[in-house]
């Protein structure tokens, strides 16, 4: 299959997008919202058509709320997100959202910095965890798999995989924090253990079929063998994704200003995470095969 013949070149456009990932992390940094750094959202809406969110921040920061974030909800609201507030704070804050026409609030919520510590923490932990589960899952399945790729290459090229589908939408993330004001949140980490769980059913999927064509076939080349069960999974694993994929973009597109940034972040890993399946992790498999080739 065209997968194995190309492998250094969809294995370069996996590097390739991955250190621009890592770069837009280093020069951008990831934008934390109130759930990890703690503060207070004030949501507030408008009988008429609202101002502009670039009227509201200046006049909040004006009134010496220099860090605010101003976001539009829905047709006539807006989302305020500033550090921690008072009573009177937050009425100062309400105020000065009162431009053309007075602002009415909604709802408010205000986070700790040591609640939202703890959830960072939380967040990071679950993340290893996840990662922790799949590695010791594929090591598990592919415990008796020996020949000609030891079993624990299997779950060496999940591993990469797996970095790969984190680092990438965590990179695209950071742009849209700098260009769009977009910060981090719980939905953002929901959206990449739920990248993580699609990408590695999808990859086990192909691995599962190299291990049946290993245990049927002792002739057949390493490499003919994996771009067999590449051929056997590849429609099914796209049309799986574009399924979902659409389901996803619809809402981005379509659905409230609240969920937008998460559906990105999960289109995004959905779609890189669908790449890694079948152009990078089962490539990784037969280079690493051609590697041992060498030494012997």
């Amino acid at each position: 299959m065209f997968v194995i013949k190309f492998k250094t070149l969809f294995i370069s456009i996996s590097v390739f997008f991955v250190t621009a990932a890592i770069v837009s992390l280093i020069i951008f940094g990831l934008p934390l919202g109130i759930d990890f750094k703690g503060g207070s959202a004030l949501e507030v809406q408008y009988s008429g058509p609202r101002p502009t969110v670039s009227a509201v921040t200046t006049a909040v920061t004006n009134a010496g709320f220099t860090n605010a974030l101003v976001q539009p909800v829905g047709s006539n609201g807006l989302m305020i997100e500033t550090q921690t507030l008072s009573d009177a704070q937050r009425a100062a804050v309400l105020a000065a959202a009162s431009l053309e026409q007075p602002a009415t609030q909604t709802s408010f919520t205000s986070i700790g910095p040591s609640v939202g510590t703890e959830l960072k923490h939380k967040a990071i932990a679950s993340i290893i965890l996840v990662l922790i589960a799949i590695i010791l899952f594929v090591a598990y399945a592919f415990r008796k798999v020996s020949q000609p790729v030891s079993s624990w290459k299997y779950g060496f090229a999940v591993i990469i995989a797996l970095v790969h589908d984190l680092i990438i939408p965590t990179g695209v993330f950071a742009l849209l924090g700098h260009f769009y004001g977009a910060q981090v949140d719980t939905l953002f980490i929901v959206a990449l253990l739920t990248t993580l769980g699609l990408s590695v059913a999808d990859t086990i999927v192909v691995f599962d079929r190299i291990r049946e064509h290993l245990n049927g076939s002792k002739s057949t080349s390493f490499p003919k063998l994996v771009g067999e069960s590449l051929s056997e999974t590849f429609v099914r694993s796209i049309n799986t994704s574009l399924v979902v994929l659409v389901m996803v973009l619809s809402l981005a597109f379509f659905g409230p200003a609240t969920t937008k940034l998460f559906a990105i972040t999960l289109a995004v890993g959905m779609f890189f995470g669908t790449y890694s399946s079948i152009f990078l992790a089962s490539p990784l498999l037969v280079v690493m095969e051609q590697g041992r080739k060498k030494k012997k």
